[in-house]
């Protein structure tokens, strides 16, 4: 139960820290305008973890191919709330003619199964 609260709670604040302008505070009293608020809030910050978790998956990937053993400890204490390499106010230019390049792909199983190895040999 307690980490149910937790992750929310994390998103809560993840999606709060987008919310500037006001501090979070919505002067409009229109339901209809409250709601697009907090969708339009919240298509944000799953964009950004949409990011985040293909920043986070690329450098998985670079580390194992670096030879770096990548551990479900690490994977655990990662995060896609991360908002310090993001300016808030800054300037954006969008390329919509750009085609991003796939997500990375690693697999989890590849490493369960080498901690498991590990931890039986330990």
């Amino acid at each position: 139960m307690t980490e149910s609260t937790n992750k929310t709670e994390a998103y809560n604040g993840f999606s709060k820290w987008f919310f500037f302008g006001g501090e979070g505070i919505m002067c409009e009293n229109d339901p209809g305008e409250q709601s697009k608020i907090v969708k339009y809030n919240d298509l944000l910050a799953n964009a950004v973890i949409l990011h985040n978790v293909v920043d986070i998956s690329n450098a998985i990937e670079k580390m194992n191919e670096e030879g770096i053993v990548v551990t479900m400890d690490y994977i655990k204490a990662m995060s896609p709330y991360m908002t310090s390499h993001i300016k808030r106010f800054g300037e954006y230019v969008i390329d919509l003619d750009e085609v991003p390049e796939p997500i990375n792909r690693f697999d989890i199983e590849d490493i369960i199964e080498l901690e498991t190895k590990q931890n039986s040999t330990a």
